[in-house]
């Protein structure tokens, strides 16, 4: 019995930390109604670098950080007053975002 290996790495996979992703996308020509090929599985690791996870995550977190930004601080900001907070807060208004995103994303995805 083989040892299941990552997709991108050849790492052993653990039980409970593998992933499945969509293959990427190829364009066929000669058989557009082929069904889809099998998922590509990745350990943790891999995973939290998968490229189309990461920029879903950013965009997510650039559209909800922005407006939780403008809700929480937008008087702060428009009246011009900076206090030092706001150089830790609007960061982590971006980051808290970026990362329930990427969770659920690999939640949806494990395996």
């Amino acid at each position: 019995m083989t040892t299941p290996c990552c997709g991108r790495c050849d790492g052993n996979l653990r039980s409970g930390w593998s992933f499945a992703f969509k293959p990427p996308r190829t364009t066929s020509t000669t058989n557009p109604a082929a069904p889809a090929s099998t998922p590509v599985i990745k350990c943790a690791r891999c995973a939290v670098q998968h490229k189309p996870l990461l920029r879903r995550s950013l965009m997510a977190s650039l559209v909800v950080g922005t407006a939780l930004t403008l809700l929480n601080q937008g008087d702060t900001l428009l009246s011009g007053h900076w206090n030092q907070a706001l150089y830790w807060k609007i960061p982590l208004t971006y980051c808290v975002p970026f990362l329930v995103a990427s969770y659920g994303a690999l939640t949806n995805a494990r395996q």
